[in-house]
């Protein structure tokens, strides 16, 4: 029996159950990811999705399977990203960080756990990715991003999620993903506070919000980051991520949004 017919056979409804995705890839020698996509082309929607369907459809989960997105940064906005990515079905997902996990991580930190402090970040998440979503394709780096390296770290994605703490960092892959052709959705965390904002390809948005700025780090240095903040952020980065990836014009194109939790006000700057 062909691949096609095994999982025509097996649908229900449309739909692909787990069970039978296991199956095939047992049965033909192929990964998760694999048979999604053979599931996907031959207009099955894998269970997992099944709630995405409303809003997304098979045609767009098929657009999503096939992209490939960079998390730069695995930390409080990172983790809360990756989570979103992997949830909704992202095909191939780069996670880069250099730094490994510390106490004062897990006030905040999706991917921080007290039994893998000490761990390298871009290791965890990997970890994590997998263990929620199989169908994906997940590199961690543990490499900072600098002007050397960016390139390589961007090479082949659709868009970049921006989830650093360092000004400069920001300005480097800005730069990178704008020279490249890559949308870069932008975040960013502070207290009770956050921001975002998307970057299409030949713009300088990041550059129009923190070109003038002197320090090294933002202003997480001094308020520091309740938990709260970085998982409203990476929503709305996640949204934007999405909307890039189905071909859709992002919310967020050319604006800024800040937002006090504190007081729930938002704010919309243009860039």
């Amino acid at each position: 029996m062909a691949l096609a017919d095994f999982l025509a056979a097996a649908a229900e409804d449309e739909f692909l159950p787990f069970g039978a995705e296991l199956e095939a890839a047992r049965r033909f020698s192929l990964d998760a990811h694999e048979v999604e996509g053979a599931a996907l082309r031959a207009g099955l929607l894998p269970e997992r999705y099944a709630r995405n369907a409303g809003s997304i459809g098979l045609a767009g989960q098929l657009a999503l399977h096939e992209s490939r997105v960079a998390v730069i940064g695995c930390g409080g906005l990172g983790g809360f990203i990756l989570e979103g990515l992997g949830r909704l079905g992202v095909g191939t997902i780069v996670a880069v960080d250099p730094d490994r996990f510390e106490a004062s991580n897990l006030n905040r930190q999706l991917l921080a756990t007290v039994e893998n402090l000490g761990e390298p970040k871009a290791e965890a998440a990997v970890r994590r990715l997998r263990a929620v979503n199989p169908a994906l394709r997940c590199q961690g780096l543990v490499e900072r991003l600098d002007a050397s390296n960016a390139d390589r770290l961007l090479a082949g994605c659709g868009a970049a999620a921006d989830a650093l703490d360092s000004i400069a960092d920001r300005l480097t892959l800005a730069a990178a993903a704008s020279r490249l052709g890559v949308a870069l959705v932008h975040g960013s965390a502070a207290g009770r506070f956050g921001q975002a904002a998307t970057q299409l390809p030949g713009e300088n948005g990041l550059a129009r919000i923190y070109g003038g700025a002197e320090t090294k780090r933002g202003i997480e240095a001094e308020l520091g980051t309740l938990v709260f903040a970085p998982m409203v952020v990476a929503g709305f980065q996640v949204a934007e991520l999405c909307h890039l990836l189905l071909g859709e014009e992002p919310g967020l194109k050319g604006r800024m949004i800040a937002l006090d939790l504190g007081f729930i006000e938002t704010s919309v700057f243009s860039l």
